[in-house]
């Protein structure tokens, strides 16, 4: 098994062990693949939830960036219902799992396919 197919796997682990969601496997591979290298990288591979820079740079580069939102307060609301479905007091967000969430939250899949 490769080092991405390897995280794909926890990856899938966290969003039904700690955000109560079955992934689609599909989607989540994609998501994951859309993050590039930052996956293997211990500080990119994971999102700071309570860092407001890190949360402005998934809000401008992922949300407005990737999927192509209009940057208004629905982008902050959502980005905080993703930290509170993930688990605050979860250190270790993976940047995978926040991208999968909140694409499938703004039904955004369409752009992976």
């Amino acid at each position: 098994m490769s080092t991405r197919e390897e995280l794909i796997v926890k990856y899938a682990k966290d969003l039904k062990e700690k955000c109560g969601v079955t992934p689609d496997m599909d989607l989540l591979t994609k998501v994951t693949i859309g993050c590039g290298p930052s996956i293997y990288n211990a500080d990119s591979a994971t999102v700071a939830g309570s860092q407001p820079s890190e949360l402005v740079t998934v809000k401008k580069n992922f949300l407005i960036g990737k999927l192509g939102l209009a940057d208004g307060p629905e982008l902050d609301s959502a980005i905080d219902a993703v930290m509170e479905q993930y688990g605050r007091s979860n250190s270790n967000k993976y940047r995978a799992v926040v991208y999968y969430l909140l694409t499938v939250h703004f039904k955004k899949e369409g752009v992976y396919n």
